[in-house]
């Protein structure tokens, strides 16, 4: 009888202590970093990729059906939208190009760049290159 009751003693132990523990690191680990209702979405849809490109280095114009979102890691990034002017970027900086916003981007004159390029799913359509004048910004 006394071993009974000592392993339903020792059983309820380890039940409250694992559960104890247990609570103790799920609040250390998972302590709130939002305020208000939030959920993760879906991101099945998503490309993230870096490039590096060489100085003066660009892509053709194109455009993306669901819209392109661009950060400079490392260098100058140079960018332009159709009919805007021409944009240059640094460390830390980003653009985004919305769904079929024709554009291009690249490296600045003279400095190399790491870009992370992150696309919201679809497809891209290219067009013509970036001529030597529209990169400079003389057409």
């Amino acid at each position: 009888m006394k071993r009974v009751a000592l392993l339903c003693s020792l059983g309820l132990l380890l039940v409250v202590c694992t559960r104890w523990v247990g609570e103790a690191q799920q609040s250390a680990g998972t302590t709130p970093r939002f305020t208000g209702k939030t959920e993760a979405m879906e991101s099945k849809d998503l490309s993230v990729a870096r490039r590096r490109f060489e100085p003066g280095a660009r892509t053709a114009w194109h455009s993306h059906d669901r819209g392109q979102l661009l950060m400079v890691e490392e260098g100058r990034m140079r960018a332009q939208k159709r009919g805007e002017p021409i944009r240059d970027y640094g460390v830390g900086e980003s653009d985004y190009a919305a769904a079929d916003v024709v554009h291009w981007h690249g490296a600045a004159p003279g400095q190399a760049l790491v870009q992370i390029n992150v696309g919201f799913g679809g497809a891209s359509k290219w067009f013509e290159d970036v001529s030597d004048a529209e990169y400079q910004g003389k057409k």
